[in-house]
């Protein structure tokens, strides 16, 4: 986390909780049942969000205080960088949440003309809050690291220009990709791969709420393939409930296409006991038999291996070995 520039306090009217009318219509209910559980369960607060508590209280303490700067979150997917900032628009707008923020996704516009008429207009325009002061407006720039060079030079300009009317988020997976200028104006917050356990504990939230039949291998199949990407594992849990009402290990992996670990292990086996041909006749006819993907069955054994690893530095030692080996025979072929 890195520092920003110092912004003026932000002046956030207290806003009216959401208007309940009742009952939402049959069809409105229809279509959460029918959404995708990425959305459907996406955190609504910020008490919500599973996981970088450090982050999410540095940022509910700086918009308690009416002192929120502009933010750059950055990290792989999945992460809750975007339900973070959402969470926080909620919290600061209540029910003028429509009003008061621009949401845009910036690998679908990113040029600079977008910069220079939709977010220029909004930041520009006067505030449609109905306090005695005028709300301070936000503009959400989702994967900002796809924008061009000039529109983030552009960006750059009005943030200058609209810092006491309008605050930035800006989300990216690459901050190298984010020029200097932008970064420099932007508090920094790096959102790291989730935990297991939150992981974990989220899906068994949603486990519990959609009444699903899971056992302990299904749970632990998600969360390994997941890798710490939240959306990832929705995804993948709603895929597999759709091909099988029970979702087991074997359930997650063939929904997925990923190599079982019982598979993994028997060509690791192979590996290290038969003869060449042996060997690639054995994965051949696995990786056809079963429609595995070869940079699956590498990346799988490579994993398998790194497990029963003594220390990292023989490990290292084994692959730098490899290619070494491998470097010195072709060398003799070709002489």
């Amino acid at each position: 986390m890195a520092g920003a520039a110092t912004t003026a306090p932000m002046d956030i009217d207290a806003a009216a909780p959401p208007h309940s009318k009742g009952k939402a219509p049959l069809s409105a209910a229809a279509a959460v049942r029918s959404s995708p559980w990425v959305e459907k369960y996406r955190p609504q607060s910020l008490a919500d969000v599973a996981a970088h508590r450090d982050i999410v209280d540095t940022i509910d303490r700086l918009t308690d205080e009416n002192r929120l700067p502009h933010l750059l979150l950055y990290g792989p997917p999945g992460t809750g960088k975007t339900s973070t900032i959402l969470a926080v628009a909620r919290k600061i707008y209540g029910s003028q949440y429509g009003n008061m923020i621009l949401e845009l996704n910036a690998s679908d516009e990113r040029g600079i003309g977008v910069v220079r008429q939709q977010i220029q207009d909004f930041a520009s325009a006067h505030s449609l809050s109905f306090g005695a002061k005028p709300a301070v407006k936000l503009v959400l720039l989702d994967e900002a690291d796809a924008m061009t060079k000039d529109a983030q030079f552009a960006l750059r300009r009005v943030i200058e220009k609209y810092t006491r009317s309008t605050r930035f988020a800006l989300i990216c997976n690459h901050v190298n990709k984010i020029i200097p200028a932008l970064q420099s104006r932007c508090t920094r917050f790096r959102f790291a791969p989730l935990d297991g356990s939150h992981v974990s504990e989220r899906l068994q939230h949603i486990i519990k709420s959609e009444g699903l039949d899971v056992d302990e291998g299904g749970l632990t199949a998600l969360v390994r393939l997941s890798s710490g990407d939240m959306r990832k594992a929705l995804n993948i849990l709603q895929s597999t409930h759709m091909a099988s009402q029970q979702i087991t290990e074997e359930a997650v992996y063939l929904c997925t296409g990923n190599p079982m670990p019982k598979d993994i292990e028997q060509i690791a086996f192979w590996l290290l006991n038969e003869p060449f041909s042996t060997s690639f006749k054995y994965i051949s006819d696995m990786k056809m038999r079963k429609g595995l993907a070869l940079i699956d069955i590498i990346r799988e054994v490579t994993m398998y291996r790194l497990t029963f690893a003594c220390n990292d530095k023989l490990q290292l030692g084994a692959l730098i070995s490899t290619f070494t080996s491998a470097r010195t025979a072709m060398v003799a072929a070709a002489d």
